[in-house]
């Protein structure tokens, strides 16, 4: 008995010891690391104190630098205790992220010392930057504005220095990556820190200089980095390489990167690794190795936050998409929509996350689509439909609608699907009118940032003028080449930055009017291939009609879905031009003959060509060159090689030819000019300057008999 009642104490010691454990590492885990950034100074002086040791009870250490400041990583709860020779040892509990100032008993002072006090200055810089990360996620012109301010309360380069850093982490948060680049480079010019140097690899990564960001990375000394920071070191190296495709250097580095985490108990940044080398697996094709690492963060992230374990579970069900398994998608996005429904009691998820219930909802009903379950697909895209609008979520509703009108098409309710795809053409035009808004906001927003950036550099530039004119007085000579010089770094920086904005302009103009002109189909086959349905209808051939249809729709889904690229495969455009040309020759079998040719020398998938570049060529040469014709005619489309960089496509036919066609017009046609010809010109022109002449377009008679014809000639080059 007395035996029996120790190994129940013993069990009881273990059962209460090992919740104990749990309960204090789900709260390391709920609890992340925190960048404390603090000063000690004395208390009556507010002199800095350098040299002072700051210890975390959790294991980190640091020193304060010449003006009091540090830099330490911590939770929320642990105590800092800060250790100096000359005071007593004072401990500070942690609460916040915000940037603490500890005051002391004033140390011995030197009798010989009778430098001046600068407590104003200190306390003035240190209130300016506290503003800044206030404002850093709220108003990013007040953070900037606070930033010259600080800058000009500055008294030192390591100050120079926390100054720049801070604004480059108001940039990045704004997305405003060229700028954080340029902000991190001018603090490590003052001083060189890991933070920095780090931040700059991640600035260059975002801001698509992926060489720059390997070479910053590399160049870090990992003896002087914390082990948060190599985490976040390994992490950065795994993006990098992930977004150029070295899938095998993303997966080492990444690897390493949690090896650090797992070592010492970092475990959001464990999810966060476990997350992203699947990812790299999966799209490097090995879905095994996948689902493994994708299971470890979903079992990870559940000790987490709510937010992020659902957020993982996005990422995992959009995996299942890929890889086709759809049931398991579905399953793991309706348990997202219930944890978010939860969520959103507590806070608001924005249109951008990708927890949004429309968004969810959108992705379950597609799903269904893709498993062919049309019932079960179409209330969920309804569902997504009336919560995108709720929520004035107008990309969402547009992809959802287009959805539906898929759904309700394979489903073979076709009137349905015609409703659906009106309300997807609205949700189309809605959004082009928002981005254009969008645009036009966000260029204001950029000139506005680089006209306040602008000023801080010139700050800076004042300054280092200022200190070189107080050393060089007596060097007039001197002063004036120094002078002369920073004038002309001034000029060539404005001038560089101009060059930059008008290029960044033109692009914008550019693509603005790409788009629109993508946007543009010509009425004239849309309005003729509709009455050729009707005409079917009326005689009550039902089933030429639905064939016709089905053909017609297929051809509108593929031109939509290429709507928004400059250039796609020429292979689909092939496809395209097949469909349209067959639909034509259905409508008008007793005016022409084709015949599509592709030289075997041709290897069509080394190509790209603008979308529907050709189409309105071979609707010129039916309605206006073969239509017209006594006898039957014919049409020719041929792929040829003209060179090793250079294909030769041409559209020829034995039409009356474009003179007869002209006089053929009514007065009323004559003043009406041809918008889907005067669309190609725009297009040729616009692409040809921003990817340097890559396709040229010539017309010409193709015989000189009285029916001419006419033949069109369009050169392609490779990338």
């Amino acid at each position: 008995m007395r035996h029996l009642f120790k190994y129940c104490t013993v069990i009881i010691c273990c059962f209460i010891f090992g919740n104990l454990s749990a309960q204090q590492q789900n709260d390391r885990e709920e609890n992340p690391l925190l960048t404390i950034r603090g000063s000690i100074r004395e208390s009556d002086s507010y002199d800095p104190i350098s040299k002072v040791n700051i210890e975390v009870n959790g294991g980190a250490y640091a020193r304060t630098n010449m003006d009091g400041t540090f830099i330490i990583q911590a939770r929320k709860g642990d105590q800092l205790i800060i250790r100096h020779k000359d005071f007593e040892t004072v401990y500070y509990t942690i609460t916040s992220d915000e940037r603490i100032t500890v005051e002391v008993e004033p140390a011995e002072e030197d009798p010989l010392d009778n430098q001046p006090k600068y407590k104003r200055e200190v306390q003035s810089f240190n209130a300016l930057m506290d503003s800044v990360a206030a404002y850093k996620k709220k108003d990013v012109e007040k953070s900037i504005a606070f930033v010259g301010k600080a800058l000009s309360e500055s008294n030192s380069q390591n100050q120079n220095a926390e100054a720049y850093t801070i604004l480059a982490e108001v940039y990045m948060f704004w997305k405003q990556y060229d700028l954080a680049v340029t902000n991190y480079r001018l603090s490590l010019q003052n001083r060189a820190t890991n933070e920095a140097k780090l931040g700059l690899g991640k600035a260059y990564q975002l801001n698509k200089n992926y060489q720059e960001s390997l070479e910053t990375y590399n160049a870090i000394s990992k003896a002087q980095l914390s082990n948060y920071q190599m985490v976040m070191l390994y992490e950065g190296l795994g993006d990098t390489h992930f977004a150029i495709k070295a899938f095998e250097a993303a997966i080492t580095a990444y690897k390493k990167g949690l090896e650090v985490a797992q070592d010492h108990l970092i475990s959001p940044k464990e999810v966060d690794l476990n997350s992203k080398i699947a990812q790299v697996y999966n799209a490097s094709g090995s879905v095994n190795n996948a689902e493994k690492f994708f299971g470890n963060a979903m079992s990870l992230a559940t000790k987490q936050t709510k937010k992020r374990a659902l957020e993982e579970k996005v990422t995992v069900a959009d995996f299942q998409n890929t890889n086709r398994n759809y049931s398991e998608e579905i399953r793991l996005r309706n348990e997202i929509v219930e944890g978010v429904k939860d969520a959103e009691k507590d806070s608001i998820i924005e249109n951008e996350s990708a927890l949004t219930l429309q968004k969810q909802n959108y992705k379950i009903g597609y799903a269904y689509f893709l498993q062919k379950n049309y019932d079960k697909a179409i209330p969920y895209l309804e569902k997504s439909i009336e919560e995108a609008e709720a929520r004035e979520d107008l990309v969402v509703k547009k992809d959802a609608s287009r959805k539906l009108s898929d759904v309700y098409a394979d489903a073979g309710d076709f009137e349905k699907a015609k409703l659906a795809f009106e309300d997807y053409k609205v949700a189309v035009d809605e959004l082009y009118f928002k981005r254009e808004q969008e645009l036009s906001q966000a260029d204001r927003f950029r000139r506005n940032l680089q006209e306040q950036q602008n000023r801080i550099t010139s700050l800076e530039s004042d300054r280092a003028l200022t200190r070189s004119l107080a050393s060089e007085r007596s060097k007039n000579q001197q002063l004036i080449i120094y002078s002369l010089i920073i004038a002309t770094v001034l000029l060539c920086f404005t001038a560089f930055f101009m060059y930059k904005y008008i290029k960044q302009q033109r692009l914008a103009n550019n693509l603005l009017s790409l788009k629109s002109l993508r946007s543009q189909m010509n009425p004239h086959f849309i309005f003729n291939a509709l009455n050729s349905v009707n005409s079917f209808i009326a005689m009550n051939d039902e089933r030429t009609a639905n064939k016709y249809l089905s053909d017609f729709s297929q051809l509108m889904r593929s031109v939509l879905e290429n709507s928004e690229e400059d250039f796609i495969p020429l292979e689909k455009e092939i496809e395209l031009l097949e469909l349209y040309t067959k639909l034509e020759h259905f409508r008008f079998k007793d005016k022409f003959d084709y015949d599509i040719v592709i030289d075997d020398r041709v290897s069509i998938g080394a190509y790209q060509i603008p979308p529907m570049l050709l189409q309105p060529y071979i609707e010129n040469a039916v309605w206006h060159g073969l239509r017209y014709k006594k006898e039957k005619g014919f049409l020719r489309i041929a792929i040829e090689k003209k060179n090793d960089s250079e294909i030769m496509i041409s559209v020829t036919d034995n039409g009356i030819g474009r003179e007869r066609s002209k006089a053929l017009k009514t007065a009323n046609q004559q003043k009406q000019n041809s918008k889907g010809m005067g669309n190609i010109k725009k297009r040729v022109a616009i692409l040809n300057a921003m990817y340097k002449d890559k396709v040229e377009v010539s017309i010409s008679n193709f015989q000189d008999d009285e029916d001419c014809g006419t033949n069109v000639t369009v050169t392609l080059r490779k990338d």
